[in-house]
């Protein structure tokens, strides 16, 4: 439940499109790692606020409690501290597991490819966190995948409204998550969540409610600057002065477009310390539905600075910041929009299918083979001793291979082969 198998043409969409993802991070100059899909149990737990609950726990194994990973985040801040690291750019493309109710239609599994991108180091505020948004918004646009916007929010700001409106400092992890189901469920819900289950009162609900439910841009954040109560906040007074300066650098990036600064983004993650995000497709365009699906959140990250010092004997802090690509979403769209189009996907990349036109000439066939694999170039042929010619040239035409070279009799004779363009049916003789 919650896998699947990939075959060819699937395999070969997804391939096209992680390889678009990894050439933008490579652009940004990050280097890959690789851990291992293993982790110590302990490592894992405790670090995803609910999302514990989803952790794939394994049986012990001659005395380590092991679990599958749940994220690329976790792993990368145990490999830095574990190796002594403090300045990284890194991505890392790799299955995660997690213990959900799956449901493939949305591209929920509980195996799935992540793409994270993570810059690790101590620099100057929010230059690497606007580059992560960059990538976010170049990876969007390349893929061409429609309308999108990217919302950013800041922890300390969520932190500094729930202390003014008096939440304890205990609750505010609690509150964080459930604040983040504001994007599927309305206030109201989420307002009989924070009082029911989460134990706030009515009117520190009530007065939550008055921040979260806003969004906007710069004119916002110079709002809340002046706004009486969270300005006299620390905790919401730094966050705000790092997301006004956020805003300048993505104004020079000049994609502040598709920039919301939104209030109701927590994501429900334990690790985050400073500026989050989530990139959202507004909707799908189907032609076959009548109301627009929204595939919901198709990449998301932000600031982490604690989480290395947790693995780090004398607690050395390292900060980072990431992001992470939802590549199942997105390649579930692209698988539905390839089925719509009624495109046939190449799954192989084959250049040329040796082919001979009489019988006995296998041999003449495996020796130019051989030839043209020691040339570095993609070759085929038929596992057959006298294959017909049009089952040959049949076989280009249903893998989409451009062209045959065919050697026969004659050409042996003079020493050539003959090139057959499988489309134009054009020959030349080389």
């Amino acid at each position: 439940q919650g896998t699947r198998d990939h075959p060819p043409a699937q395999a070969a969409l997804r391939e096209r499109l992680l390889s678009a993802v990894v050439s933008c991070f490579k652009r940004h100059g990050a280097a890959a790692i690789d851990t291992p899909v293993l982790e110590l149990r302990e490592t894992l737990v405790g670090k995803y606020g609910e999302g514990t609950k989803l952790i794939y726990e394994l049986q012990d194994q001659g005395g380590e409690l092991l679990a599958l990973r749940y994220d690329l985040t976790v792993p990368f801040a145990r490999y830095l501290a574990m190796n002594k690291i403090t300045n990284m750019k890194r991505y890392h493309v790799a299955k995660v597991y997690r213990r959900d109710n799956p449901a493939m239609t949305r591209g929920r599994y509980r195996e799935f490819y992540q793409c994270d991108f993570d810059i690790a180091g101590q620099f100057d505020p929010m230059i690497p966190d606007a580059e992560c948004l960059k990538i976010v918004h170049e990876i969007l646009s390349d893929l061409q995948l429609g309308d999108f916007v990217i919302k950013v929010n800041h922890r300390q700001i969520l932190n500094g409204v729930f202390a003014i409106c008096g939440v304890p400092e205990s609750k505010f992890i609690p509150a964080c998550s459930t604040v983040d189901k504001l994007d599927k469920v309305p206030w109201e819900e989420v307002r009989s969540e924070m009082v029911g289950e989460k134990g706030l009162s009515p009117e520190a609900a009530d007065r939550i409610g008055e921040y979260v439910q806003l969004h906007g841009g710069l004119e916002l954040i110079e709002r809340l600057l002046q706004d009486p109560k969270l300005s006299q906040n620390k905790l919401a007074k730094e966050g705000l002065g790092d997301m006004k300066l956020l805003f300048e650098y993505l104004t020079l990036f000049g994609i502040t477009g598709k920039i919301s600064f939104d209030l109701s983004l927590a994501r429900g993650l334990d690790y985050y310390t400073g500026v989050i995000f989530e990139a959202v497709l507004l909707q799908q365009e189907n032609q076959h539905v009548e109301e627009p699906v929204s595939v919901g959140s198709v990449a998301g990250g932000g600031r982490y600075d604690g989480l290395v010092g947790m693995f780090d004997p004398k607690g050395r802090k390292v900060p980072c910041v990431g992001v992470s690509i939802g590549v199942e979403r997105i390649f579930s769209i692209l698988e539905q929009r390839l089925e719509a189009s009624g495109e046939k996907l190449r799954t192989t990349e084959t250049q040329v299918l040796v082919a001979t036109p009489q019988k006995h000439l296998l041999a003449a066939r495996l020796k130019l083979i051989s030839e043209l694999w020691g040339a570095g170039i993609k070759a085929e042929m038929l596992y057959k001793k006298d294959p017909k010619l049009l089952k040959q040239l049949q076989y280009c035409e249903d893998t989409g291979i451009p062209l045959a070279a065919i050697v026969g009799e004659q050409e042996l004779a003079d020493g050539v082969v003959k090139l057959r363009d499988i489309a134009t049916r054009e020959e030349v003789r080389m």
